[in-house]
């Protein structure tokens, strides 16, 4: 749940036409366009374009953000800014981040990594829709949320998209998930004044933890070496909320 500061994104971190249908009944209202008519693959493509022009995205996390409906996890009311690059709100102070944000941190972790993370945790599940996304670029999710109204809306979100690499968890985020651990990534959607310890404990050899962190915010990088030392590398400015404790 955050915004970007930076309208362009610097370059990758270093080392690291369908065929016409038969006509038929439309049915009355689709859960993809919630009638609000919407072709989601012509506007989620011209999203994807723009999102390219930036540079510094990664061709997986685009055929990502292409392959998730981001109005599915809108209000109906705010449907017609679904694929705009703004940040919306969800209710209980939070919102739906950016899909520029989306993007970049999902390509930040895959440069870093220099490949797909085969378990990924995320801290703040939201509305769901960032987790869609990693489900794309990563062979196992986990995603905790603090809020028990947005993790079973997440729930309600995600149904119809059946993502079976993807796992919903409520839970204070704040100490991670042992039960999933240890992970190739953990991103969290939320800043936190450092670095807290269990999601660096929790990284596997190589890992990498990306979140905002400090005040000024900082999208700060941290990767775990086989010796056990953390290195740190600052992505960019950001905004996102606060990491909180505890369950609400």
């Amino acid at each position: 749940m955050a915004e970007s500061r930076r309208a362009h994104f610097p370059a990758r971190l270093p080392g690291a036409a369908p065929q016409a249908a038969k006509a038929a009944p439309k049915p009355a209202a689709t859960p993809a366009a919630r009638g609000h008519g919407i072709d989601s693959e012509a506007v989620r493509a011209r999203m994807v374009e723009r999102l390219r022009a930036l540079g510094g995205m990664e061709p997986a996390a685009l055929a990502a953000m292409q392959a998730v409906p981001r109005h599915l996890f809108i209000e109906p009311a705010l449907a017609a800014q679904a694929y705009l690059d703004n940040a919306l709100p969800i209710g209980h102070g939070q919102t739906i981040s950016k899909p520029s944000v989306v993007a970049r941190c999902a390509s930040v972790l895959l440069q870093a990594l220099g490949a797909r993370p085969a378990r990924l945790l995320e801290i703040g599940t939201g509305c769901g829709y960032q987790a869609a996304v990693l489900s794309h670029i990563a062979g196992e999710v986990y995603s905790v949320e603090r809020i028990r109204a947005l993790h079973e809306l997440a729930r309600s979100n995600l149904r119809a998209l059946r993502l079976a690499n993807l796992r919903l968890l409520f839970g204070d985020g704040s100490g991670g998930v042992e039960a999933g651990a240890p992970y190739d990534a953990v991103l969290s959607a939320a800043a936190a004044e450092a670095p807290p310890a269990a999601w660096l404990a929790q990284l596997r050899p190589g890992g990498v933890l990306l979140a905002p962190i400090g005040q000024p915010q900082r999208l700060m990088a941290y990767r775990r070496q086989a010796s056990g030392r953390i290195e740190s590398w600052c992505v960019e400015d950001a905004h996102f909320v606060p990491l909180k404790s505890g369950l609400v």
